[in-house]
């Protein structure tokens, strides 16, 4: 049962599960946490005459580079399909989020799904352990994320074709008239 979160009282619990697809499939050897980059703005500190003081003024849809974690806990086929530094790495994590309504006490779920697209930007063939976990892992540097909630875009960034959306909002439609 899919729970929609106009009402206001649907309050998101914890992720129940997901998995990691690339190119349609679902990856294995993955551990059980992956880190969402952080979203920081490039900034520009303006001063002068007619401001009392400093500001950090952002630019609008410009970050920093923006990192992801793939960890694998074994050495697997999968990981060396990523270590090719001329091919993008296009992912799509899938998540069944768990709600509660609060008006009623009812449980249900809701998709949840990120996509990125990026480089590799590092790779970690992990430690060998007798009995042990290998930790390996790949980083990206990100080009592309989008956040889906039930199958609506909630962020969406290009870094690529200077796309940012917000909540529906194109942030950067007027930037794109004239340029």
């Amino acid at each position: 049962m899919s729970l929609k979160a106009s009402n206001g009282y649907i309050l998101p619990t914890v992720t129940n599960t997901y998995n990691v697809y690339h190119k349609g499939k679902g990856l294995i050897g993955l551990s059980s946490e992956i880190t969402l980059p952080d979203f920081t703005a490039i900034t520009e500190e303006m001063s002068g005459s007619g401001l009392l003081g400093k500001i950090q003024e952002a630019v609008m849809g410009h970050f920093d580079s923006q990192e992801m974690e793939i960890p694998f806990l074994n050495l697997d086929n999968d990981i060396f399909s990523f270590a090719d530094p001329l091919e993008v790495i296009d992912l799509n994590l899938r998540a069944s989020q768990q709600n509660l309504n609060r008006k009623e006490g009812s449980a249900g779920y809701r998709g949840l799904r990120v996509a990125v697209r990026g480089k590799l930007k590092s790779f970690k063939p992990g430690v060998l352990k007798q009995g042990g976990l290998m930790n390996a892992s790949i980083t990206l540097e990100l080009h592309y994320i989008l956040i889906e909630i039930d199958g609506e875009t909630q962020l969406e960034l290009d870094k690529l074709n200077s796309v940012y959306r917000v909540g529906g909002k194109d942030i950067m439609e007027e930037m794109r008239k004239y340029c």
